[in-house]
């Protein structure tokens, strides 16, 4: 059972929410939850490739491709060749946050809690973000470039190569242990299917504007509105 309440917020059925002083931590995802793109298929769109990625994307998010790391590697695998400058103008031209994204990492972070960017996205849009929202802790993938374009790959950091569900869940629990908390004392937000393992380690699960797969596991939907509608929960 679900309770609906005011401004497109939806409260699932539960124990009562514990105040804003209760959690820590909380860990966004990035891509569609903080900013209003997906990055890969804003790149994709501007190199004329951008039917064959966002259809693979879709599938993704959808939980209808259900290995991110496939999904992922295939649709770089697309953009190998592409000038490395087209990310400068998905910067420029294309990325914005989403309504109430600064206004809830504001809050979080004036009541104490430590931010967490956790990204199937990329480095170079991850940041951006992390340093305009104020996060304290970042993994997302890192784009090969070669000879100023980039080669359909990703590198390989000292967690590994690409940023999916499980890797969210353990960047999670990592940071938790990082700053002395327990997972229970987590929020985890997101919009897609690889989001799904964080939100289950964590205290409380928000879906923001989410597939309907993540909406229906999830503690808190936002279906309408802000980021920041969040707050009105957690006094």
């Amino acid at each position: 059972m679900t309770a609906s309440l005011p401004d497109g917020l939806v409260l699932r059925d539960g124990p009562a929410l514990p105040p804003l002083s209760h959690f820590k931590l909380a860990a966004f995802d990035m891509d569609s939850t903080l900013i209003s793109i997906e990055c890969i298929d804003e790149i994709a769109a501007l190199a004329g490739k951008g039917e064959e990625v966002a259809a693979i994307t879709e599938a993704a998010m959808r939980g209808e491709i259900t290995d991110f790391r496939d999904s992922l590697r295939r649709r770089l695998a697309i953009l190998a060749g592409v000038p490395a400058t087209v990310l400068d103008r998905v910067l420029a031209e294309r990325l914005t946050f989403n309504p109430g994204a600064r206004e809830l990492c504001a809050a979080l972070k004036a009541a104490g809690l430590k931010l967490v960017l956790v990204s199937g996205g990329f480095t170079f849009f991850t940041r951006f973000v992390a340093a305009e929202l104020g996060m304290d802790f970042v993994r997302s993938n890192e784009l090969e470039i070669e000879g100023g374009a980039l080669t359909g790959r990703v590198l390989m950091q000292d967690w590994g190569d690409i940023c999916d569900g499980e890797q969210k869940r353990l960047m999670l629990l990592a940071c938790c242990e990082a700053i002395g908390c327990t997972p229970d004392q987590s929020i985890a937000v997101g919009d897609g299917a690889n989001d799904l393992p964080m939100m289950g380690a964590a205290g409380l699960s928000v879906a923001y504007h989410a597939k309907p797969k993540v909406r229906e596991q999830a503690r808190v939907a936002i279906n309408e509105g802000g980021l920041e509608q969040l707050l009105t929960l957690l006094r």
